[in-house]
């Protein structure tokens, strides 16, 4: 057995189904490694080694587990940069495994080169070897997987060219030499007593409670739930939040900040006590006044508590526990004026999301696209938006429901993960459909992010994005925007320039903002009616 057989092997043992990554000579050992593994775990290949992280990472959000991804050498390890760092950012468990040049040439200036250690240190700051002995596995595989694991963040590991054609050793029972095991075993952290009496405290006094919570508060659905019933407070999601509570209860105002909703921030302004639970959201200026809220934050990371606002007191738990821990210290509230006023203002704003959306628009009002698609998700679809003005409407006019699942690049807010997110989550779970709101931004950067196995292999859904009969529905080009097929464009040329002929010496020109709307083949023909809507289907 090479070294490569080994890491694979490893990795099947740790319970990984899919690698997420791009073949190049950095890695050679590893890829026939997996043809002698009958492709376990499963190779899945990209279009580029950034939509091979954002794969993992999307894989890993919507599974709960380690997304794993692999590379070559150079530039290989450089492009899954972004995704690796969204990842990190974002709190997500991801294990990078990259080629390296062969040990021998390390040093000297050699093709395809990096120091790799030192472009990783930052990114894969918690864990980063590389494996230059057979002896040093499965200790390094062990530790990259449960560090990633343990502090939901990202690992690396280096494996040079000549290793992975190396047969493997395992270590002795000998001085330096260091053995490992298997597992990342649970554990629930819950705060002191004391400090649970002092947030009850705070809580209790409170008259008016607004709850924040993130995407930390994700398994504490039913608690966080109790906790709003019983102090009679609003609940505000941050993006990354947004898929915890269904945005159907009344006394949910939606997201906050930036892409915020208005109740939101109302309910902010407004509060006199607030609760924050598994949220590092960023905007303070979103926040209550300093000298207007008292305030309690629940994080399972302590290096995370004391973050964006003076919170007087700061419990370090699991979020679920801690609640659980926390509600019978709690003194129900009247549901009165500070409830009733956070609903109707709740109410009234999915109300002028409507309206928004009615607005007449040529060709079509893009917020009417992200709207009427909110009525026609299933309950358990996994929803994947990539950043600009697909995260807003994202955010606010999608309510999420039942078991429905969502997430972007909250932190890093990079462009281009839309598309791979909805890969990764289909990976981790193929019976659920998967659907991605993205913009042309994005789909221009990773346009070539296509899904590597045909879609006929995963049960898909169709969603319409109007009631119009199929039989009336426009297809092909016209569901695209297009009035009729546009002619092809001669290489060189740019569709938005208009031709004049050879004997005039008019220089071309940009056509005017109303024509730029449809292809230029196209313009002279009739628009379709009014009340016709373009119609997209969607294929998870």
């Amino acid at each position: 057995m090479k070294v490569s057989d080994f890491i694979l092997q490893r990795l099947r043992e740790w319970g990984v189904e899919h690698v997420f990554a791009y073949p190049g000579d950095g890695i050679n050992g590893l890829l026939a490694a997996w043809g002698r593994a009958d492709d376990e775990p499963r190779f899945v290949q990209s279009r580029h080694e950034e939509m091979s992280a954002f794969e993992a990472v999307g894989y890993a959000k919507f599974s709960g587990r380690v997304g794993v991804c692999a590379a070559t050498s150079g530039p290989g390890a450089i492009h899954l940069l972004n995704g690796l760092y969204d990842a990190k950012l974002d709190h997500v468990p991801v294990v990078a495994i990259v080629g390296q040049t062969n040990r021998s040439a390390i040093g000297g200036s050699y093709q395809q080169e990096v120091d790799l250690l030192s472009l990783y240190q930052d990114v894969a700051s918690d864990f980063c070897e590389m494996i230059t002995v057979p002896e040093q596995l499965p200790n390094l595989i062990d530790r990259a997987m449960r560090t990633a694991y343990a502090k939901r963040t990202v690992t690396a590991l280096i494996v040079p060219a000549d290793v992975q054609e190396l047969e493997y050793a395992p270590p002795t029972h000998a001085f330096k030499m260091v053995p490992s095991s298997l597992g990342s075993p649970a554990y629930v952290p819950i705060p002191a007593d004391d400090d649970l009496a002092r947030a009850a405290a705070v809580l209790n006094e409170g008259k008016k409670v607004a709850v924040l919570i993130g995407q930390g508060a994700r398994h504490a659905r039913p608690e966080v739930e109790a906790v709003a019933d019983t102090l009679s407070a609003g609940v505000a999601k941050a993006l990354l939040g947004k898929d915890v509570l269904p945005d159907d209860l009344p006394y949910v105002t939606g997201s906050i900040g930036l892409l915020g909703t208005r109740p939101s921030y109302e309910m902010m302004r407004d509060c006199d006590t607030l609760l924050v639970v598994g949220s590092s959201f960023p905007y303070t200026q979103f926040l209550p006044e300093f000298d207007q809220a008292r305030a309690v934050q629940i994080d399972i990371d302590p290096f995370m508590v004391g973050l964006r606002y003076p919170f007087e007191v700061n419990l370090v738990g699991d979020a679920e526990q801690t609640l659980k821990a926390l509600l019978p210290q709690l003194k129900r509230k009247k549901h009165g004026s500070w409830r009733k006023k956070i609903e109707k203002d709740t109410a009234r704003w999915w109300q002028v999301m409507e309206r928004r959306a009615g607005v007449e628009a040529d060709p079509i009002n893009p917020e009417y696209v992200v709207h009427a698609l909110d009525a026609l998700l299933p309950d358990d679809v996994m929803l994947a938006a990539d950043s600009g003005s697909a995260a807003n409407w994202y955010a606010r006019h999608l309510r999420l429901r039942g078991s429905m699942r969502g997430s972007l690049s909250g932190t890093l807010a990079t462009m281009g993960p839309g598309v791979p997110y909805a890969i990764g989550a289909k990976f981790a779970h193929p019976e659920r459909p998967a659907v991605a709101i993205v913009g042309d931004g994005a789909m221009q950067m990773n346009g070539h992010a296509h899904c590597p196995a045909p879609l006929s292999s995963f049960p898909h859904r169709r969603c319409r994005t109007s009631p119009t009969p199929a039989s009336r529905a426009p297809s092909g080009w016209a569901a695209c925007g297009w009035r009729s097929r546009p002619r092809s464009t001669p290489r060189g040329r740019k569709p938005w320039l208009r031709t004049v002929p050879s004997s005039s010496t008019s220089a071309p020109t940009r056509p005017s903002r109303r024509s730029h709307r449809t292809p230029i083949s196209t313009r002279s023909k009739p628009r379709p009616p009014r009340s016709s809507r373009a119609t997209a289907t969607v294929r998870a």
